[in-house]
């Protein structure tokens, strides 16, 4: 298989998804999955005070093709690193769980095993325990990261990879639509307010529930390629940071050249400082951890990142801003997290200073 045909694989097209993804049924679990953890913005209490009326509105407007997605509310972050983020409106979010509720079930079933982000029953720490499973039988690691993997995602390329599983006219409407008014470029330069670049459509938002998925599918036909062209038995992903492991350095030398190709037919390239091959006895880091041959560590930059909001969790309990239940779940998260590595010793220093919480239990 050549590298032009690789990705192509063989699939069930679905059509007749309209119907589906329209029902008032759907609309209304759509907008009991987008309010969770918000039902008490006000944007969110606004829509649901008339919520009924609100999504006949909305499913009219599906039904007779003529609903637009709105403005999104843009806005950069600093922690970990700068970042563009864009908001699309709460009657939006609730059009992308209808969608995703339909189509996700059909085009998952073409995902390889081994890619773990925003998968139901995946995620970090399932990642994490096959990436120490195979850093711990191999001598090398061939560690990738893509460079700006949202903001270049080709939107031709995108909707011709979703056209190859999905055949319903209606709904490939509606995902085009969605990822129009996604062109981070243009939001970025309405930011900005700088002249927008004379390019191909690119970028999707990274806080869309569909851009969550369509990065995923994006990434499918490659994930295939390196699994059954280049014959890579111990490889994994995650969004964008994908490993190779193997006892062979000139196997996984190889297979980065034909990685940085295959790549190059996307529109992407890999990340010159991030993607590298070394031993694996040297440890690696995946998912927030620093991964060892005899241990597991939090990363340092992980670490004081969450210390430091900790500390301003601490002043928000103190100040009456956060209660106490809030306060529990949100140490009880960063414990269970930690519990993933051998931290058995930090987090009893960490906790020290919070007594509501108890004794870390484990070994770990």
């Amino acid at each position: 298989m050549d590298q032009e045909s690789a990705g192509k694989i063989v699939v069930k097209c679905y059509g007749n998804l309209w119907e589906q993804v329209t029902t008032f049924e759907n609309l209304m679990q759509s907008s009991r999955q987008a309010q969770r953890g918000k039902r008490f913005r006000k944007n969110v209490l606004a829509f649901n005070y008339h919520l009924e009326s609100e999504l006949l509105q909305l499913q009219a407007e599906l039904t007779d093709k003529t609903y637009q997605p709105g403005s999104y509310r843009v806005f950069e972050i600093t922690d970990p690193k700068p970042r563009l983020i864009a908001a699309a409106p709460y009657r939006d979010r609730i059009v992308h769980h209808a969608l995703c509720n339909v189509i996700v079930p059909l085009m998952e079933r073409g995902f390889i095993h081994d890619s773990y982000a925003n998968r139901l029953g995946y995620g970090t720490h399932r990642a994490l325990r096959r990436f120490v499973k195979f850093a711990r039988s191999s001598r090398y690691i061939l560690q990738c990261d893509i460079r700006k993997y949202f903001p270049s995602i080709d939107h031709q390329v995108l909707k011709a990879i979703i056209r190859r599983k999905i055949k319903c006219g209606e709904t490939l409407r509606l995902i085009d639509k969605i990822i129009d008014s996604g062109n981070i470029e243009v939001l970025a330069s309405q930011f900005y307010d700088l002249p927008p670049q004379p390019d191909r459509p690119k970028g999707l938002p990274i806080g869309n529930l569909t851009s969550q998925f369509f990065a995923n599918v994006y990434l499918n036909g490659f994930d295939h390629f390196v699994k059954e062209t280049l014959k890579i038995s111990k490889y994994l992903r995650y969004v964008d940071d994908f490993a190779l492991f193997s006892d062979d350095w000139g196997e996984l030398s190889q297979a980065q050249q034909a990685i940085k190709a295959y790549l190059e037919t996307l529109h992407l390239e890999l990340h010159p400082i991030k993607t590298q091959l070394f031993e694996t006895r040297f440890g690696a880091n995946f998912v927030g951890f620093r991964v060892l041959c005899d241990r597991i560590r939090v990363r340092n930059d992980n670490l004081r990142r969450s210390r430091r909001r900790l500390r301003g969790l601490g002043k928000a309990y103190a100040a009456g801003k956060v209660l106490l239940p809030k306060l529990l779940q949100r140490l009880g998260s960063w414990e269970a997290h930690l519990k993933h590595g051998d931290t058995y010793r930090l987090r009893c220093k960490i906790f020290e200073n919070w007594p509501m919480v108890g004794q870390p239990q484990g070994l770990g």
